[in-house]
């Protein structure tokens, strides 16, 4: 009989632990699922993100790749257009160079041409005053002379008076016309003749008078010629204002175009700076893409190693599906074993919904607890006890009733 015992209550414990283990099996089984359901969700998003990235990263490439062809059709026309421009400036440059030093040769030849012109009509001009100093001096001594013989004719006696006034005129004359022409020399001598030859006066006037008019036509000679010298100096002055109002309007031109080159230039410099751009925008996508190739590859070892976990854990639920039938098939036979042996019997979770002594309602906060010697299920206040039973070598939940119970026949058995 003790033997029987024993192994009824080992029997009793295998049960109670087998039970547990399965319990725990049960819901390690239910959070695997979940977790195997999460996982293939997962796995169907990440499937879905894969192929959506490989297509961005295609469309990606396909828009690279035409990138890179207008980049270097770009690259080629404004390198072929900076090339002909480079070229035509230089061109450009060189006949502005050589314009510019033929317009500064013309330049200064007409400056030069300008400044010998300006000294002859100083010089004209400085003959014109003298040759006018001349002729208002010749007229004051016609006038004198035609007074003297109106007066010589008037008066003989005062012949000597009118002479000795016109030689003080004629001396004065003399000392007035020393830088005149040889004409007022001629007429000094005439008038120092006239001194000593009084009866010659009628001559000597014809002379004069001949004289006088070689005078006025020598001025009006030299008028023409100086009227004729200033037509000319203002055709030449005229030509020379239209030569420098061309090479004005040559300068301008020139300078116009300058502008306009440089505005090209600016232009060329500006597309250059676009196309730079637009080559470091091309630069960054790239690099984006290369992230995202290299975040591909991260999700791929992540599918890699969410996939072997998944196989892990395929294969621990099929190891755990065998221990819990060969559990379930040692818990038959030792609920067979129990029932043959013990009246006793191991209730189920779901067949007491209340604690068989307080008999208060289970719940979340109030759990559902076995006494390891009846079977029966209590609450954690009514099976607080633990005793150290035959069947488990370590004490174990007990609940109160069996509690004052086993301490009675353990102190029967004592006495």
């Amino acid at each position: 009989m003790p033997c029987k015992h024993e192994r009824i209550t080992d029997v009793l414990d295998q049960k109670n632990y087998v039970e547990e283990l399965n319990r725990h099996l049960s819901c390690t089984v239910g959070d695997l699922q979940t977790k195997i359901d999460g996982l293939e969700k997962t796995n169907s998003k990440l499937q879905e993100e894969l192929s959506a990235a490989t297509d961005r990263i295609c469309s990606l490439q396909e828009e690279q790749q035409q990138l890179r062809e207008q980049n270097e059709l770009i690259r080629e026309r404004s390198e072929k257009s900076v090339e002909i421009t480079k070229q035509d400036t230089k061109v450009e440059l060189e006949t502005y160079k050589q314009t510019r030093q033929g317009l500064d040769e013309m330049y200064s030849d007409v400056w030069k041409q300008l400044k010998e012109e300006k000294k002859v009509r100083l010089e004209l001009e400085k003959e014109l005053e003298l040759q006018i100093g001349m002729k208002t001096e010749m007229e004051i001594a016609m006038k004198l002379l035609e007074k003297d013989t109106h007066e010589k004719q008037d008066t003989l006696v005062a012949l000597r008076q009118q002479l000795e006034e016109v030689k003080a005129i004629n001396l004065q004359m003399f000392h007035k016309a020393q830088n005149a022409e040889s004409s007022l020399q001629q007429k000094n001598e005439a008038i120092t003749s006239f001194e000593g030859k009084t009866n010659q006066v009628m001559s000597s006037m014809k002379q004069m008078e001949e004289r006088l008019q070689h005078s006025e036509r020598a001025r009006q000679g030299a008028e023409e010629r100086s009227h004729k010298l200033q037509q000319e100096l203002g055709g030449r002055i005229g030509a020379l204002q239209l030569q420098l109002s061309q090479l004005h309007e040559q300068c301008s031109s020139l300078e116009k175009e300058l502008k306009s080159e440089k505005e090209q230039r600016q232009a060329l410099q500006r597309e250059l700076q676009h196309e730079k751009d637009t080559s470091s925008l091309l630069r960054t996508e790239l690099q984006q893409v290369e992230g995202l190739q290299k975040e591909l590859q991260e999700l791929q070892d992540e599918k890699a190693e969410l996939q072997k976990i998944c196989e892990e854990q395929e294969q621990a639920l099929q190891e755990m599906g065998l221990h819990l039938s060969q559990s379930k098939l040692k818990m038959e036979d030792i609920k067979e074993v129990n029932q043959a042996l013990k009246g006793h019997a191991w209730l189920k979770d779901d067949e007491a919904t209340h604690c068989r002594q307080c008999e208060k309602e289970f719940s979340i906060s109030r759990r559902k607890h076995h006494c390891r010697n009846c079977g029966h299920i209590f609450c954690n206040t009514c099976s607080s006890n633990e005793l150290a039973l035959p069947s488990y070598p370590k004490p174990v939940r007990v609940c109160d009733s069996c509690h004052t119970l086993l301490l009675q026949r353990c102190s029967s058995t004592a006495s």
